[in-house]
């Protein structure tokens, strides 16, 4: 897997991850004020149970609803795209690996290119096949959190387990590549409110994305992927695609070996660069007092 021209060392910065203060937003403050007003009415009145029901079912729902929606920022602080400060730049980023055939294929089509990018890696994956899990690293790309074991239903688990879920990943990755994850992506971006609270404690930040390719499906053409990924791409840009659970053309080629050449090429006529996810966040103005 040694690439055909080395590429020199990433300069993206990344440096061991240290906790955040979690602050609650204003959906979840306003179910609080919700919970406690149905309680205080119920107390004072018990007939007013089935509205105070109501609200706060109204309440359980709303964050349901936010939650479901990958690039949602309701339910805590969430990267969609980078900072102005990052200039010319764009990310991308690859789901559900590390995979014995495509991601050494992947790593190639990026060698040629000259085009860094992120990984969020499957910790179970990683844990099958670590030496895949460090050439990645090895060749100036970033590996970050896609939990341990990317179950379907993440985003209903309660915060004990949610938690072991992020924090085996994150001390297998680490252990892996000698540097913790500094970002975490849910499995299909679904989440729910007890997330950004344990992401705070591991010092971690989400993750989505600007636009994604839909690169799982099968039987579209390489060119219908490209077009999506690539269509009004601008500075900034996040692209989500896939070099685990790829789906394939019609002639049954992993997109993701059929999509990146033209996604690379389209990124290279824009003007743009291909940057780590933590090269292109380093990029973000400081603040002044």
């Amino acid at each position: 897997m040694k690439p055909a021209t080395p590429l020199p060392a990433p300069a993206h910065g990344q440096t061991q991850a240290t906790t955040r203060h979690w602050r609650p937003g204003m959906l979840l403050c306003g179910a609080g004020v919700v919970h406690a007003g149905a309680a205080v009415a119920v107390l004072a009145n018990p007939s007013t149970l089935p509205w105070a029901a109501a609200g706060v079912g109204a309440t359980h729902a709303a964050l349901a609803a936010v939650g479901l929606w990958p690039r949602s920022t309701w339910l805590g602080p969430n990267v969609l795209r980078l900072p102005r400060a990052a200039g010319n730049s764009v990310v991308l980023t690859f789901d559900d690996g590390p995979h014995p055939e495509l991601t050494p294929r992947v790593l190639d089509v990026l060698d040629r290119h000259g085009a860094r990018a992120t990984f969020f890696c499957i910790g179970e994956r990683a844990a099958r096949y670590p030496g895949l899990v460090r050439e990645i690293a090895r060749r100036g790309h970033t590996v970050e959190n896609h939990s341990m074991h990317h179950r379907l239903d993440f985003s209903i688990f309660g915060p004990w387990r949610m938690r072991r879920e992020i924090r085996d990943a994150q001390h297998l990755l680490g252990d892996i590549t000698g540097q913790p994850p500094r970002y975490f992506r849910a499995s299909a971006g679904l989440r729910n409110p007890f997330l950004e609270p344990i992401l705070c404690t591991e010092g971690l930040q989400l993750a989505a994305w600007t636009r994604r390719g839909f690169d799982t499906r099968n039987g579209d053409r390489a060119a219908r992927v490209v077009q999506r990924l690539a269509h009004n791409l601008a500075a900034g840009d996040i692209l989500l695609l896939h070099d685990g659970n790829s789906g394939v053309d019609p002639a049954g080629r992993p997109h993701c070996t059929t999509v990146l050449p033209g996604l690379l090429t389209s990124i290279a006529d824009a003007g743009l660069q291909c940057v780590t996810l933590p090269a292109g966040m380093a990029a973000e103005a400081p603040r002044t007092a």
